[in-house]
């Protein structure tokens, strides 16, 4: 899953960014609405976190064009402004959730999982399952039978992705779109090698991730 961040302010910026990389994001990070809202339109992000008061272009500025030229993708609003007002034109904008600051990670993490999962509309409000195969959303719980399987970030990340989208073969640049970073060189092996490992721990029988040569990998159910 792909998130963008639009926030000026680099200490809350850093706070956000990072919490969301270390749950299993990819995450971009504009600091000015105008750049927020090039690269809304230009890249297929999974959700928006943007900032109301930005430079060059404010949040609800922003929120309003992206919906003006037919953008569908999630917004989570983040603003300083507490009152019923505030939260009626962030919500009228165009937003979907409206988040006061200061607030905690784990509140902010809970709403952009609840309004990916209502955007994507998982078959279930919190889990995912695939066969013997069952992904928790709020514990970020992995289990393949009665096994409990630990994963990294971005193993959860790529497991999340594919199960989203079962039957249904992913490229290696749609892969690196959603779980990594555009730092990243798309030449490398790494989606390859994050492939490896997670094969190695949910998929030991080779029943369910399958290499489709030429084209990427498909999770099928066994």
């Amino acid at each position: 899953m792909r998130i963008l961040v639009v926030e000026d302010d680099s200490k809350i910026a850093s706070f956000v960014v990072n919490g969301l990389k270390q749950s299993g994001y990819a995450v971009d990070h504009a600091v000015d609405g105008d750049d927020g809202l090039a690269r809304s339109q230009t890249i297929a992000y999974d959700l928006l976190v943007v900032d109301v008061m930005l430079p060059k272009l404010d949040g609800l500025s922003l929120v309003r064009q992206l919906r003006s030229s037919g953008v569908p993708v999630p917004v989570l609003i983040l603003s300083a402004k507490a009152t019923v007002d505030d939260r009626v034109k962030g919500l009228q904008s165009g937003g979907d959730d409206y988040l006061t600051k200061p607030f905690a990670f784990s509140e902010l993490l809970a709403r952009i999982q609840a309004l990916i999962r209502r955007a994507t509309q998982a078959p279930e409000p919190t889990r995912i399952a695939i066969g013997d195969l069952k992904l928790d959303l709020l514990t970020r719980e992995v289990h393949r039978g009665a096994e409990l399987v630990e994963l990294q970030p971005r193993e959860f990340g790529l497991l999340e992705y594919m199960m989203r989208h079962p039957n249904r073969p992913v490229t290696k640049t749609m892969i690196l779109e959603h779980i990594f970073d555009y730092s990243f060189d798309p030449q490398t092996n790494v989606v390859d090698v994050l492939v490896h490992r997670l094969r190695a721990k949910v998929d030991k029988d080779h029943t369910l991730i399958h290499t489709i040569r030429g084209v990427g990998y498909v999770l099928r159910p066994a």
